[in-house]
């Protein structure tokens, strides 16, 4: 079974820097599409960050260019760098991996295999 665990969340000053990494375990296909979700409490989950097995990147308005993803295929690992954070920022973050398709869509992403994310809070 594929496993995801993320890690690197924490409290941090609005202005500062976080990166958020995600280990992938178990048999998976390096070329799926893989993901960043976040969801804070009483809003709806939303997908920040997408890498397509392509290379293609694409992200939310809310983040576009604060926010980076990127993979380490040697290690199995997916990284949120994020910079310049708000307090909107703050909220559950998760990393999503497809089942199967190397193209990314949100909804197909809600159907795959999901970490349990880790905690961001940003303070005025």
């Amino acid at each position: 079974q594929v496993q995801l665990v993320e890690s690197g969340g924490g409290s941090v000053q609005a202005g500062g820097s976080l990166r958020l990494s995600c280990v992938v375990s178990g048999y998976i296909y390096s070329r799926r599409c893989m993901a960043w979700f976040r969801q804070a409490p009483g809003q709806e989950r939303e997908g920040v960050a997408f890498s397509g097995g392509d290379g293609t990147t694409t992200y939310a308005n809310s983040v576009k260019d604060r926010f980076t993803i990127s993979r380490d295929y040697f290690k199995s690992t997916l990284y949120l760098q994020m910079n310049r954070l708000k307090p909107e920022d703050t909220a559950m973050y998760y990393c999503a991996q497809d089942r199967s398709s190397p193209y990314c869509d949100p909804t197909s992403l809600g159907r795959g295999y999901w970490g349990q994310g880790t905690q961001v809070t940003v303070s005025s």
